[in-house]
């Protein structure tokens, strides 16, 4: 009762005493420019424009020019003209949510699309657009986070609190691989955001991936493909304002994002609606400011909070992973996994190119004798792709190079390790276990603290 009156008091409080309103001027594609409220609007507020049938179509303000508003809107145009009424909105969208949360699927605007009623509002506002906790007053990542999957765990270990983004082209399978480490991985909450995605993704993920019991601990924020820019904008915003929420209540929190290319796009066309001139491959200057704001929301806590550790998907267009979305993602994260075409095509999944891809908190998470079972690993893998046209071709004699004659020895085992069907999970010290009797390495003992060499000769 207590808490429900807070709410209300609070919500009361920002009902303004009067109403002020504003007209549509013009209209131009999806962009519609409002005249009359210029002073009390600012970039970021919203407003509603009633429509010729008595509808009201929410919209937010993306710019201005010397006389008018540009808003877009969050829906259809359809029945909005000139001299059409525009109401004035919240200044500062927010939500109020609740621990009865978890087990629901929601739009980007916080509200129910399962069919299970609705929800339960909590007392404190979260805005969709927040602040990361100050660098000082965050706390260090924390230990390792097992997320089931043999190639990452090993090859690209990841830590609570951590970011880490999934590079891959469109049909490499990363969309796959998030779901794989979203049922494996243990966390006291998942958050789950699928931005411009297949709509019929979220019942498989729902059903195959999560789970009953999955879905007990988790939330779903839905923004198909077909929605208006703002809409797949405001999901990527919702799932962090509800990650930072669990995070305050001392969670630690799972945050998955499918993906931050459909982000960066719907940015994109914000922007070049408002008048923004392109930059990089048509990308606006704001994407690449929008999208360390948005990243860095995830990571570690203050004291005697939890942590968010975030997992996002990047869409390389044409494989090039040096294009501009991928190469400023990369930047702004702490690590990567290249998920590679030519390794899919030959039948390897999940395809993990284990040498283009990095852990930023490696090898200090590690224990020197783990750190060298992944090493030496390593460098057989990067051995025998250096002479694989080569040895493929039969040109390469056995017992040319010691080096290369052991890296034939071990990499097929490796590539079988590395290869993993969508219902396994392989806990971390299973992991290093297997790799290192694939080694021959004796895994429990400490391997002399020190690095493993290779033969200089073959005996």
């Amino acid at each position: 009762m207590g808490s429900s009156l807070a709410r209300l008091t609070t919500q009361v409080d920002s009902v303004p005493n009067h109403q002020v309103y504003g007209r549509v001027s013009s209209v131009l594609g999806m962009l519609v420019e409002v005249s009359g409220i210029n002073e009390l609007l600012s970039i970021g507020s919203e407003c509603s424009i009633q429509t010729n049938s008595g509808k009201a179509v929410k919209c937010e303000v993306v710019g201005f020019n010397s006389t008018n508003a540009k808003v877009l809107p969050f829906g259809s145009l359809e029945g909005i003209g000139p001299g059409n009424t525009v109401e004035l909105g919240n200044s500062s969208p927010s939500i109020f949510p609740d621990m009865s949360w978890l087990g629901r699927v929601v739009n980007g605007f916080g509200e129910p699309i399962d069919g299970k009623g609705p929800l339960a509002q909590g007392t404190k506002p979260y805005p969709f657009r927040n602040s990361p906790p100050p660098p000082n007053e965050r706390n260090r990542v924390g230990g390792k986070i097992d997320l089931g999957v043999r190639g990452m765990n090993t090859f690209v270990t990841t830590c609570k609190g951590q970011r880490l983004g999934i590079f891959s082209g469109s049909g490499v399978g990363k969309s796959i691989l998030l779901s794989m480490m979203a049922k494996n991985t243990a966390a006291d909450v998942s958050v789950v955001g699928l931005i411009g995605e297949r709509g019929r993704e979220a019942k498989e993920f729902i059903e195959d991936d999560l789970g009953t019991e999955g879905m007990e601990t988790s939330i779903l924020v839905l923004a198909t493909s077909d929605e208006p820019p703002l809409v797949r904008r405001q999901a990527a915003y919702l799932t962090m304002a509800l990650s930072e929420f669990f995070r305050d209540n001392n969670k630690d929190v799972l945050c998955l994002m499918d993906s931050v290319t459909r982000f960066a796009m719907a940015q994109r066309e914000i922007s070049l609606s408002a008048g923004e001139p392109p930059a990089t491959r048509g990308y606006t200057p704001n994407v690449f400011s929008e999208l360390p704001k948005l990243l860095e929301r995830a990571g570690p806590g203050r004291e005697e909070q939890g942590s968010i550790t975030g997992l996002f998907t990047v869409l390389v267009e044409g494989d090039d992973l040096n294009e501009p979305i991928s190469d400023s993602v990369r930047g702004i994260l702490d690590g990567h996994a290249v998920l590679d075409r030519s390794i899919s095509e030959r039948g390897r999944f999940p395809a993990i190119n284990i040498l283009k891809s990095i852990s930023r908190t490696m090898p200090e998470c590690n224990t020197s004798e783990q750190n060298i079972i992944v090493n030496k690993a390593r460098k057989l893998i990067s051995t025998y792709e250096d002479m694989a046209e080569l040895i493929r071709l039969g040109a390469y004699k056995a017992g040319s190079d010691p080096y290369v004659d052991e890296a034939i020895t071990y990499y097929q085992a490796i590539e079988n390790f590395l290869s993993q069907s969508k219902m396994e999970n392989t806990s971390l010290e299973v992991c290093y276990k297997q790799l290192a009797e694939i080694l021959n390495l004796e895994y429990g003992t400490n391997i002399n603290g020190k690095e493993t060499e290779f033969p200089s000769e073959v005996v």
